[in-house]
């Protein structure tokens, strides 16, 4: 019984565990991700257009 008072104590005096700071916040992971992904999709739009520029015939 007294083993189980000192885990009590043990558990309730001991400092808090240390919360992992590392990393992005969520909301610029996602501003991150969206970043790329527009730039990714701008670059297919660029690419496409080339191609159909250059293979339309002259008038």
């Amino acid at each position: 019984m007294m083993r189980m008072v000192y885990l009590v104590v043990a558990a309730l005096v001991s400092p808090s565990p240390r919360r992992d700071e590392r990393g992005l916040s969520q909301s610029t992971e996602n501003a991150i991700l969206l970043a790329g992904a527009v730039t990714i999709a701008l670059g297919v739009v660029a690419a496409i257009k080339l191609f159909v520029d250059a293979n339309l015939p002259r008038p």
